[in-house]
């Protein structure tokens, strides 16, 4: 059995789990997410807790098993708790303005750049002070949306290695090399 697949998933008060014609929705007062499930893996509810099961040990299900009981778990934790990124902007100039569904970027560009956010998405650039890193913080309770458009943001200035200029993840250790040495006589 799969480490990952065997283990139930528990559902949290207000969280309702239906499964018809191989598509899971799960509702919560965060939101409702959808996911089309593979016709040999089974979902059933019972008593507060979800179970995935796999018919055979072929290696397409076996991997097939662990894959959506994780995807089934995150929505549950997603329209329950909900799942935040925060990302630094770590250089001299680089800011970030949100304005509803609209980011701004100043990166050091001749330009600026804007960043639709998808409606499931929420952004917030909380006050930081004079001489810190702004810090953009992006919430939704779909991790892997939220994962692409951190991503995205991320893809418009990834971090060098050099001084460490860049958009990086809170917390992330980045490798650094050493510069050029002067010349020795």
């Amino acid at each position: 059995m799969s480490r990952i697949g065997k283990l139930p998933v528990s559902l949290p008060q207000g969280v309702t789990v239906s499964v018809d014609n191989n598509v899971v929705k799960v509702k919560g007062p965060k939101g409702e997410l959808t996911q089309k499930v593979d016709p040999d893996i089974e979902v059933s509810v019972e008593g507060g807790v979800l179970s995935v099961k796999r018919p055979t040990d072929q290696p397409r299900h076996r991997s097939m098993h662990g894959l959506y009981r994780a995807l089934i778990h995150n929505m549950v934790v997603g329209v329950s708790e909900g799942f935040e990124t925060k990302q630094e902007l770590v250089g001299v100039g680089y800011r970030v303005e949100a304005a509803g569904q609209l980011l701004k970027f100043s990166l050091g560009y001749s330009h600026d750049i804007y960043l639709q956010l998808p409606d499931e998405v929420t952004a917030e650039v909380p006050q930081v002070k004079k001489g810190a890193n702004p810090i953009l913080i992006l919430r939704s309770s779909d991790k892997q949306l939220l994962g692409m458009v951190a991503a995205k943001v991320r893809s418009f200035r990834k971090p060098e290695p050099y001084k460490g200029k860049g958009i990086k993840f809170v917390g992330e250790v980045l490798r650094r090399k050493a510069g050029k040495t002067a010349a020795a006589k």
